[in-house]
């Protein structure tokens, strides 16, 4: 019987390609075969000891775990904001504090809070695509800034300029280091960008979960933070990525004044608290000894970038990204897409031959993304040397006599 119901419009937005390339990960691991995942953002190294004993020690007492305050535990809260007093020098009252279900919970209250249905909304593309989604979602107008090598995929203040005379932005929403680029804005850009919101009452939303992995030296080393440039930016951190803490789903934001009753509001209705357990155990993130375990698997995506670098005039590919930060390499597949329609293809085919899985880049660029790929460094540098051995390989011999073209 056919349902006189329908999804709603606002939940038409697009799937994620690489859950399709997942699902054959999946697939060829239960029939037996060693794959090599290059997909997921995903750091192989978990939580710092640090946390795990201190989550182990919660579960073992036995004791009930309630709720917590919608904004999350004093006691985290407080150790966030000792966090950004270490990083960059800022003293962040821990009431600016927000803690989410992960940064993705972030998003959606950040969002929620401060901008009305109908308000155009700035992003960088090649981006990640959940901007674009929950955005849509709450029925804003995504407004793409395209970026390419000239702008070293992040947007300018000259291309801001043309969007807003065409049509009133109301927010812009950044990433440094970027997903999927790893591209990184120094201190003159982003105070730049963040002028020109302040003066063009466009609200500033700085996604900085990938702060801390990052491969360059100096005192903005670990990322610039927004609050250190505009006090009206909304600032979306996570312990997923350089703490290692996926599965944990733990982020937060800081709030500026005008947004924190509304964001406190909000939290309370949409998810009641972020995870109990998990936000006790996340104090432990801030230790010693967990920063001294989060540098030490730094080190190793550092080696396993290198090992990329070394390797890219190998892999004979077009354009790319400089991937200053994250652990993400996005490249145009340039001359290795014939005899291939398009990126997607072309990574089918290369899981199923060799057994390594790279991300389409489609679900980063629905414009330009039909011939890009996105490489993960998270899996470590002994997966990505063998991965580039095979990459290569496989590529080789496609060109050789006879081989499909």
């Amino acid at each position: 019987m056919t349902s006189p119901f329908a999804p709603s419009s606002r939940s038409a937005v697009a799937p994620f390609e690489v859950m399709d390339v997942l699902a054959t990960v999946a697939r060829m691991r239960a029939e037996g075969r060693e794959v090599i995942s290059l997909c997921a953002g995903e750091p192989s190294q978990g939580a710092p000891g640090p946390v795990q004993a201190a989550a182990a020690a919660i579960h073992a007492e036995g004791r009930p775990l309630g709720y917590t305050p919608a904004l999350g535990t004093a006691a985290l809260r407080a150790a966030i904001a000792g966090h950004y007093r270490r990083w960059y020098g800022l003293d962040v009252d821990p009431t600016e504090v927000a803690v989410t279900t992960g940064s993705s919970g972030g998003f959606v209250l950040a969002f929620l809070a401060a901008f009305d249905h109908g308000d155009r909304v700035a992003l960088a593309r090649p981006g990640y695509p959940a901007y674009r989604n929950i955005l849509a979602g709450l029925g804003c107008e995504v407004v793409d800034i395209a970026t390419g090598p000239a702008e070293r995929y992040q947007p300018t203040v000259a291309q801001l300029e043309v969007e807003h005379a065409r049509s009133p932005l109301a927010g812009l929403v950044l990433a440094s280091p970027a997903n999927p680029t790893g591209t990184m804005l120094d201190r003159g850009e982003l105070t730049a960008i963040a002028a020109w919101c302040s003066a063009h009452g466009v609200r500033l939303v700085s996604d900085e979960i990938y702060h801390g992995v990052t491969y360059g030296e100096g005192p903005d080393a670990k990322g610039v933070c927004a609050r250190e440039v505009d006090e009206h930016a909304i600032v979306v951190s996570s312990f997923s990525k350089y703490w290692g803490m996926t599965g944990w789903r733990l982020g937060w934001l800081l709030v500026p004044q005008d947004l924190r009753a509304a964001v406190d509001a909000l939290a309370g209705n949409i998810a009641l608290c972020p995870p109990a357990a998990a936000q006790e155990a996340a104090v432990a993130a801030f230790s010693e000894e967990s920063y001294r375990q989060c540098e030490a698997a730094l080190v190793d995506f550092g080696r396993a970038r290198e090992l990329l670098l070394e390797r890219v005039p190998e892999l004979g590919w077009g354009a790319a990204a400089p991937a200053d930060g994250a652990f993400y390499y996005w490249a145009d597949l340039g001359d290795q897409l014939a005899g291939f329609a398009d990126a997607r293809e072309y990574a089918s085919a290369l899981l199923e031959a060799t057994g390594v899985a790279v991300t389409p880049g489609g679900d980063f660029d629905p414009v330009e993304g039909s011939h890009c790929v996105r490489l993960s460094l998270a899996a470590g540098p002994e997966a990505i040397a063998e991965a580039l051995e095979r990459i290569i390989a496989w590529q080789d011999s496609r060109r050789s006599p006879g081989a499909r073209r």
